[in-house]
């Protein structure tokens, strides 16, 4: 029997909540969002719905921090601003939205691929979140 893999990622996510400040133009009003999980090459964060809402297909510049994981189970923010297009949105509710953007330009390391496992570094995550 042929086996069929539908997996399409390149690459494994990292899945955290920090917050992500966007925005079409940095020198406008930024909005606040929460990032959900991030890949070299993109994220995904939630928003409030309003006036600076982002639409599919719109340039946005975002400014996060990303989970850095090192010797000695520590870890340190390692902060990016990234420019990127919008290339999905799922709605949550009528107040939040799930807002996909992929980078021009990759960040420097896979995030969800470093040294430890998922679980090891969730956990070090909740940790460090309480």
């Amino acid at each position: 029997m042929l086996e069929t893999n539908n997996e399409r990622r390149r690459e494994q996510r990292l899945r955290y909540h920090w917050p992500v400040w966007f925005a079409e133009d940095f020198n406008d009003t930024l909005s606040q969002g929460q990032m959900v999980d991030i890949t070299s090459t993109a994220a995904a964060f939630t928003c409030r719905m309003d006036e600076h809402y982002p639409c599919v297909g719109q340039h946005l510049t975002a400014r996060f921090s990303v989970p850095r994981l090192q010797p000695e189970e520590a870890f340190d923010m390692a902060n990016f601003t990234r420019s990127g297009r919008i290339y999905r949105i799922d709605d949550i509710n009528q107040f939040c939205r799930r807002v996909v953007m992929q980078f021009v330009s990759p960040l420097p390391f896979k995030p969800g691929e470093q040294t430890e496992s998922e679980p090891e570094a969730q956990e070090k995550l909740e940790a460090a979140a309480v």
